[in-house]
């Protein structure tokens, strides 16, 4: 608990510290067709940026409350450049001890890593997904680690999961930068040896407590409801992906390594 402590105590430091007034007041939206894909937030994956809620801002685009619970997520680089998110991500054996013992990956990297706040009253509905389609590799391995730093209830939107779908749920799309600019989906193909996709069921809503692991599977489908309590839900949750030659992570990808921060190897 004293390291779920300091991660939340980080997270709220990170919050107060950062400048509005330069900010371009970039906010996360996950629809198909609005899908956030500025600059700010495709040039995010070697750095520390700031994504607000859709309704933080108002028609003026001025913000409706403090910018310290106008931020929807901090991401996407903590785990590179956060010395305690570093620490928790990195050097972490338990994690590392987990991995091995998985067996889910051979040689895993870690691409990256947010805190999701999940305001008070604002905190946005995400949609059923599966991460693969937004980390996409051939053969798809994504795998995220979600680590809640606040009580997640059904009041202030925690997860829920399709029970099964990471069996039966193929990958269909992929999310990609456009030739043209921004963000978009690419259609994928469907393995001829694959079950109907299940997309419909009845889901299962996961309350944790601070300090939980929550795993969750590439190709299982999750999602949360808009947090409309007085009270935030923040998380802190990093991604793994397999790297090469076990799997290809190619150039269309929205979140590009750099060569001064690849993508670091969890098992090193």
């Amino acid at each position: 608990m004293d390291t779920v402590t300091a991660l939340l105590k980080r997270s709220k430091e990170l919050l107060a510290d950062f400048n509005i007034d330069d900010h371009p007041l970039t906010k996360f939206t996950t629809g198909d067709d609005d899908h956030v894909g500025d600059d700010y937030f495709l040039t995010s994956g070697d750095k520390i940026r700031f994504f607000l809620e859709q309704d933080a801002l108002d028609q003026d685009g001025k913000l409706t409350r403090p910018k310290e619970k106008a931020v929807n997520k901090i991401g996407h680089a903590l785990h590179e450049l956060d010395p305690l998110f570093w620490k928790v991500t990195l050097e972490n054996q338990r994690i590392k001890q987990l991995v091995r013992d998985l067996r889910f990956h051979r040689d895993p990297v870690a691409l990256q890593s947010m805190v999701i706040t999940k305001q008070q009253q604002i905190g946005g509905e995400v949609p059923e997904h599966n991460d693969s389609t937004f980390l996409y590799t051939d053969p798809p391995s994504a795998l995220g680690f979600w680590i809640p730093l606040e009580k997640c209830t059904a009041e202030n939107g925690a997860l829920s999961f399709l029970p099964g779908s990471h069996l039966t749920t193929p990958i269909t799309k992929r999310f990609v930068r456009l030739p043209t600019g921004g963000t978009g989906f690419e259609q994928l193909p469907v393995p001829s040896n694959n079950h109907t996709p299940l997309s419909t069921g009845e889901y299962v809503l996961e309350c944790c407590e601070p300090g939980d692991l929550v795993l969750i599977h590439g190709s299982v489908l999750h999602k949360s409801e808009k947090n409309l309590s007085p009270k935030t839900r923040f998380a802190y949750t990093f991604h793994m992906i397999e790297s090469p030659p076990h799997a290809t992570y190619d150039e269309k990808n929205w979140l590009q390594p750099t060569k001064a921060m690849p993508f670091s190897r969890v098992l090193a």
